[in-house]
């Protein structure tokens, strides 16, 4: 199965998912509620370290739960360990292999604080060391890059937090996920298109905010793994404090610009780029008034609320990165240096 192939995938990996998980993340949650948890240690590394920052913003907005990134080199290399009172652990990890995501799992065990494992291998060292799992049901990922075990991450995290403030209407709108993530997809053609205007960009900047703080890496790491773009995401709030400095005309800016909390600040900056310093301009949106500031556009379907709103445009960002990986002649199977599993120590 090719990268491309496993992008398509995902609309039967979120049904998968919604279908067979449903009742095991209900019992999860039950089981927290009955800890009076009231922080959660999240550790992940690449790809799943991007969806730990989508769980970051949406446990906190919605379950008020404070999360804190971990850093695993306390655990595996300084020796030094942080006290885990009235902490959920949580580790992200498609693989469950790699040696500091477990470890800091297994101090958690030790300490008497509820584990949970993100993983795509139930039988994994790390699924082992944790409490509970929760299984992406992405099945195997061949490509390097992963596509599918990521939003199979963001609904595992996105049903986890309906699960746990037992909102009935934020779970009819997960059962819309696979349908809309479809629709995204269907732009596969007029992508492959539009890609070869960037067939030789080799730098850009990635703007994101809020939920889509986490879309902005994991498009920029996308890149960078497959087109080897050198390409820095951003808080679309941060990058006007310094970065914005290092843009001139033609400059390429991708930016993600749903409808939500954040749409208005980023509509104003999106202008000002445009009209002031004539930055080449890519926008993931589902509003008209981004989309027509773009030099290319791509529609997001309307019908998915803010929260919800990572889960397909990133599917729009892989087939950009895909197919501009293509236009650049590239591998988009074996990017140089990668391998599926990374074992960090």
């Amino acid at each position: 199965m090719s990268l491309k192939d496993e992008i398509h995938e995902q609309p039967a990996v979120l049904s998968k998912i919604l279908q067979s998980q449903a009742d095991p993340i209900r019992r999860i949650a039950s089981a927290l509620h009955a800890q009076e948890v009231h922080s959660v240690l999240l550790a992940a590394r690449g790809t799943s370290d991007n969806a730990g920052v989508y769980a970051k913003y949406l446990w906190g907005a919605y379950n008020h739960l404070p999360v804190a990134m971990a850093a695993p080199s306390l655990f595996s290399c300084y020796k030094k360990l942080p006290a885990f009172k009235d902490t959920l652990v949580v580790a992200i990890s498609q693989s469950g292999e790699s040696p500091d995501i477990v470890g800091v799992v297994e101090e958690g065990y030790r300490q008497g604080a509820p584990t949970l494992a993100i993983t795509n291998a139930v039988d994994s060292p790390l699924a082992r060391a944790a409490h509970a799992t929760i299984d992406i049901c992405a099945g195997e990922e061949k490509a390097v890059a992963a596509t599918k075990t990521y939003t199979a991450q963001l609904m595992a995290i996105a049903m986890l937090s309906s699960a746990l403030d037992g909102d009935d209407e934020r779970w009819r709108a997960l059962e819309k996920v696979p349908g809309l993530v479809s629709q995204t997809l269907a732009l596969d053609e007029a992508v492959r298109q539009r890609a070869e205007r960037y067939r030789f960009m080799d730098h850009c900047v990635v703007l994101g905010r809020g939920f889509n703080y986490a879309t902005a890496f994991e498009w920029a790491l996308k890149l960078k793994e497959l087109a080897y773009v050198i390409a820095d995401p951003y808080s679309s709030a941060d990058f006007q404090h310094g970065p914005v400095a290092m843009l001139e005309r033609d400059f390429p800016v991708l930016a993600v610009a749903p409808d939500g909390a954040v749409f208005d600040d980023t509509l104003a900056l999106l202008t000002r780029l445009r009209e002031e310093q004539r930055v080449e301009l890519l926008v993931i949106s589902d509003r008209d008034e981004a989309l027509s500031l773009a030099h290319t556009p791509l529609k997001l379907p309307a019908g998915l609320p803010e929260w919800l709103t990572p889960v397909a445009a990133i599917a729009a960002a892989q087939l950009f990165c895909y197919h501009v990986t293509r236009a650049k002649g590239l591998d988009t199977e074996s990017p140089r240096g990668l391998r599926k599993v990374t074992l960090t120590h």
